[in-house]
């Protein structure tokens, strides 16, 4: 089934045809397209930021192409080689860290926005713990910027070996933290969700920019706060004229005032599970990857969202946002909603969910494991798992979904199998 396309995907293809795009870009490498000409259509700062491969236009992810800032009011696109990836490396420790008692107006259990997430990070140590030499940091930068003017260089996709030189002139880029020590300036891009890749130019633009201003070396950082759980990936650019140049030093786990789920909590908690009817018009769904289901519900801690804005925002293609929705709407925790002014699908949390994502950790994942293990599909497989000290393979989840009376034809099971295996293989890692 073809998906139907955002109005990124329209606006771009118009924008495309009408400048002959794929042509320029074939004959001349790339091509120079002002903010003027991109307002047009759609508003510019809604069109060429797309923090993760999967946000690009269809067009652009069709033709390996990729847009960058070249200036306050002018964009290339070429086949730039413009994204990282991110792999989360599951045997790093989590170190776990406590809010000092005298801070009384950082809630750690409502960090749901990238700034919040990193005012407590600095206010409670983390930003001094990730210098190896412990030094103490302070705030000093954030917010928009000028880049100044500087040129690098840039991998081009369609051929390794020429790659693009871009000249960039008083563009404009972001900083969510700038931190300053008394050898170091750590830069920190935050997000709010895991990811699987993020836009180099982030780190990049303002590396750039305030590798020239000070002396200190610059250490470019990513952070991910995802489940209650912060990630940085420290960084460093071998080579300051190569945006490729990246590479990975270190990362570190932290969490804040961890409790441990121990099995015996679960096991009180699946003793007095009661199953619930399944809801009426939405079947088991198709998202495999639970925390998945975590970072979409804490998207829409601080507004309702549309289809569009997801896909559009964060890490989700279309089909992702349709499948991740429909899980949260299938345990309880989202609504669906037609907005009586613009006439499009919402997406909002219940009053369950919210009263969920404001419990501290501990109560907030078994309150998450109960939502899961109401439905028999289920509690089922996971009684199952107990008896057999091991996780259920697809085959033996479909046979008890057979048995269910559920409605899943055969050749779907397979496919909802694997967000049941899923689910539970989620619940045994909390403990």
């Amino acid at each position: 089934m073809k998906l139907k396309m955002t109005k990124n995907d329209e606006s771009w293809k118009k924008l495309f045809e009408q400048y002959n795009i794929l042509e320029e870009v074939s004959k001349n490498g790339l091509f120079k397209i002002r903010a003027a000409q991109i307002n047009e259509e759609r508003e510019s700062r809604l069109m060429a930021k797309f923090d993760h491969h999967v946000n690009l236009p269809e067009i652009f992810r069709e033709h390996k192409l990729s847009i960058l800032p070249i200036s306050r009011n002018e964009y290339v696109i070429g086949h730039f080689d413009s994204y990282c990836s991110v792999e989360y490396n599951k045997e790093t420790e989590v170190i776990p860290v406590n809010l000092p008692e005298n801070i009384e107006s950082i809630d750690y259990t409502n960090l749901y926005s990238e700034s919040s997430a990193l005012h407590c990070a600095f206010n409670i140590g983390i930003i001094d713990n990730l210098i190896e030499d412990g030094e103490s940091t302070h705030y000093t930068v954030s917010g928009r910027m000028s880049t100044d003017s500087f040129e690098f260089s840039i991998g081009n996709l369609n051929n390794a070996n020429q790659p693009y030189t871009i000249e960039v002139k008083n563009s404009q880029c972001e900083i969510d933290g700038g931190f300053e020590s008394k050898n170091y300036f750590l830069l920190i891009e935050a997000k709010k969700s895991m990811i699987d890749d993020f836009l180099i130019r982030q780190l990049y633009y303002p590396y750039r920019l305030w590798s020239q201003k000070i002396s200190k070396p610059v250490i470019p950082i990513l952070m991910t706060y995802s489940n209650d759980t912060y990630t940085f990936f420290i960084y460093e650019f071998k080579n300051p004229q190569d945006y490729n140049s990246l590479i990975l030093v270190s990362q570190k786990n932290y969490t804040i005032a961890h409790e441990e789920i121990q099995r015996e909590d679960v096991s009180i908690l699946f003793e007095n599970i009661q199953l619930v009817a399944e809801p009426k018009n939405i079947s088991i769904p198709q998202a495999d990857i639970f925390e998945k289901v975590v970072d979409l519900l804490s998207l829409l801690v601080d507004k309702d969202l549309t289809k569009d804005e997801i896909t559009e925002n964060y890490q989700f293609d279309r089909r992702q946002t349709d499948y991740y929705t429909h899980a949260s709407r299938y345990l309880g925790l989202i609504k669906k909603y037609k907005d009586p002014v613009t006439k499009k699908i919402c997406f909002k949390l219940t009053n369950e969910a919210k009263s969920i994502l404001r419990k501290r950790h501990k109560l907030k994942y078994l309150d998450f494991m109960k939502k899961i293990l109401e439905h028999e599909i289920f509690y089922r497989c996971f009684e199952l798992s107990i008896k057999n000290g091991g996780i259920p393979s697809k085959e033996q989840i479909c046979e008890i979904m057979s048995r269910s009376n559920l409605g899943i034809n055969p050749g779907t099971q397979g496919r909802r199998a694997s967000t049941v295996r899923g689910w539970i293989e989620w619940i045994w890692a909390q403990i």
